[in-house]
């Protein structure tokens, strides 16, 4: 498990940060962080997915920032690397979104992206599977 700094790899906007904190007292598990995975799928080739997970894994990168911690495998955080999420509250449907700069192309549901490596598919220990929902 490598300890760093949010701005270094990705942050949490104010909105997510809450966000997280509130699901996870909604949740019960007030100790849990935010796993944040890269694997293959979606439209435009790989997809971004999230859960509530425990503890890090041993090959975890660990983000703490907003008194949130974050959780990264090392192969996603290749991808995303320099990322922010936000949370989003709308009329239209809301959520969390990743400004990713690594992507050079992404689906109109924003959960699938390209990067110019794509080549490499992406093949996170912790996939989630499923496809795009646009």
């Amino acid at each position: 498990m490598t300890t760093i700094e949010q701005t270094e790899t990705i942050q949490l906007t104010d909105s997510a940060a809450n966000m997280v904190r509130n699901l996870l007292v909604e949740k019960n598990v007030p100790d849990y962080g935010l796993r944040i995975f890269v694997s293959g799928g979606g439209c435009s080739g790989m997809q971004y997915g999230m859960a509530l997970d425990a503890e890090p894994g041993e090959n975890d990168y660990v983000v703490s920032g907003e008194g949130v911690q974050i959780f990264v495998d090392s192969i996603s955080m290749m991808y995303l690397s320099g990322s922010v999420v936000d949370y989003e509250d709308s009329l239209m449907g809301g959520g969390f979104r990743i400004d990713n700069p690594n992507a050079v192309a992404s689906c109109g549901c924003g959960h699938s992206f390209k990067t110019a490596n794509s080549s490499e598919e992406a093949s996170s220990e912790y996939s989630g599977g499923g496809g795009c929902a646009c």
